[in-house]
């Protein structure tokens, strides 16, 4: 009986070791077949540089409309977010008073005016003295000048828009007391807005004014507001070490709104650089690689420093040069020195199918 179970250990054991075996022979060849990939031969492409910075959007021309003298509200000629023109009524305040020293100033001045018309006759005949008709002269001046104070007067009564834009909140309703500086309404112009924005020390000999913006902001995801550089301060500051650059925006349908917040990216100049596509860079830790391929048919990691990154593309600062073919697809089988063969494209009728 204890033959028996010793054999049958004994072939058990054989079994076992000979299904092993065809195993680890089947997993042997399975490694030596290339694997397939997809190659790219890097050349320099056109590539541009850019800088993303926060900006806040300011309006073209920008007031707060206020009362230049104290009276009563008579009539508000607008509504809260109107767009005006400029020179439009906004607010006619009282001004009884005024009108009625118009009318006073107007009749001295034209009495003034008759009394010079008479002695200017009478200073042709040599009948008063020339004197006296210089007198009267500057006495209808001052009628004169007495009636333009007081239209002035009267026009300060009816405030007016300095300037087309849009209206904010209003501020005074008729029958309200104003006084010098209070507030009527904001005004602001935004049918083309400004955006300040900081931009590093370092790159400031590569900005100039007429450089292409693109802005986004978290109002309208996906909208991406054109743009061109108008102002580049003339200081730096000290305690940030960066300079103001002022951006332009078209503004037509009024999307932008001062103080809006915006990240504005300004594409510095085009040049030529070696760009890889992301999806061919392998991150392991703080390190960088590719795999290259090599004229016989295997591959080697190349350790790589990579810059700017943009639409899935990215730079390739050292580490490789032009003509180097490199795995997009498939990094994730490779190892150093494994051995690969190029995946062909799918023909167009299976591709279809």
């Amino acid at each position: 009986m204890r033959v028996l179970t010793r054999l049958f250990l004994s072939c058990a054991f054989l079994i076992v070791a000979a299904a092993c075996q065809r195993e680890g022979s089947g997993q042997a060849r399975e490694g030596e077949r290339p694997i397939p990939v997809t190659l790219r031969t890097l050349q320099p492409q056109p590539w541009t540089d850019t800088l993303v910075a926060l900006g806040t959007v300011k309006a073209r021309e920008s007031v707060t409309v206020t009362a230049k003298v104290s009276e009563t509200v008579q009539q508000v000629h607008f509504d809260s977010g109107d767009y005006v023109r400029a020179g439009a009524p906004l607010v006619t305040l009282s001004g009884q008073a005024q009108r009625a020293q118009l009318a006073e100033a107007e009749a001295a001045a034209a009495e003034a005016e008759q009394q010079y018309r008479r002695l200017s006759e009478l200073a042709r005949g040599q009948l008063v003295a020339r004197s006296q008709l210089d007198t009267q002269r500057a006495a209808r001046d001052a009628a004169r000048a007495r009636v333009a104070e007081v239209r002035a007067a009267i026009g300060d009564r009816v405030i007016r828009a300095p300037f087309a834009g849009v209206l904010g909140i209003r501020q005074v309703s008729p029958g309200a007391l104003v006084t010098p500086g209070t507030a009527i309404a904001t005004l602001d112009a935004i049918d083309r807005v400004y955006a300040d924005f900081p931009v590093p020390e370092t790159a400031l000999a590569s900005v100039a004014v007429g450089q292409r913006l693109v802005a986004r902001g978290a109002v309208y995801p996906g909208r991406e507001f054109e743009g061109r550089v108008s102002v580049v301060d003339a200081r730096v500051d000290p305690a940030t070490r960066s300079i103001v650059v002022r951006g332009e925006f078209d503004n037509p349908d009024r999307a932008l709104r001062s103080g809006m917040l915006l990240e504005v990216t300004l594409l510095l100049p085009e040049r030529r650089a070696l760009v890889a596509p992301e999806i061919a860079l392998v991150q392991v830790g703080t390190d960088t690689f590719v795999y290259r391929a090599r004229p016989d048919g295997s591959v080697e990691r190349v350790g790589v420093k990579v810059g700017a990154r943009r639409d899935g593309r990215a730079e390739i600062v050292s580490g490789l040069k032009a003509g180097d073919r490199i795995v997009v697809d498939g990094t994730g089988k490779l190892r150093d020195g494994a051995r690969i063969v190029e995946a062909k494209a799918p023909a167009a009728g299976a591709a279809r199918s």
